[in-house]
């Protein structure tokens, strides 16, 4: 089964941070579970080192590519169709990288790991 992970979900989980919640955690590790990052995720990282919102344990382009490969998370690029999703997707809230989030889930009809209770208002699958 693919999972999507949001930001903070990816984040906690390489960090071992206790704020993933157990099942957001034992859906991430499940044998049967694939886990991907969003390339809108990847960006949204990167804008917070920038802004000295962020700091990583290694430089973004050690840390991001180490974790991926240490942990099987395979990036979700944003397609032609993702973005035109956008164009219709109802305005519940404003954060660009929250609401591609939405739309790659219901699109590639994975599973969201988040704990943003906004996506609670989108048809999508949420794990946390």
């Amino acid at each position: 089964m693919n999972i999507l992970l949001d930001t903070h979900a990816f984040l906690w989980f390489v960090d071992d941070d206790p704020r993933l919640s157990q099942p957001a955690q034992a859906l991430i590790e499940a044998e049967e579970s694939q886990p991907f990052l969003s390339a809108a995720s990847l960006w949204e990282i990167a804008i917070k080192i920038s802004l000295g919102k962020l700091i990583l344990k290694q430089p973004y382009d050690t840390f991001i590519p180490h974790q991926l490969a240490l942990n099987g998370i395979d990036i979700l690029n944003i397609t032609v169709e993702h973005a035109a999703a956008i164009a219709i997707l109802p305005f519940h809230h404003r954060d660009p990288f929250d609401r591609m989030l939405a739309v790659q889930a219901k699109i590639e009809k994975m599973i969201l790991v988040s704990a943003d209770p906004i996506f609670d208002a989108y048809e999508i699958k949420l794990v946390w």
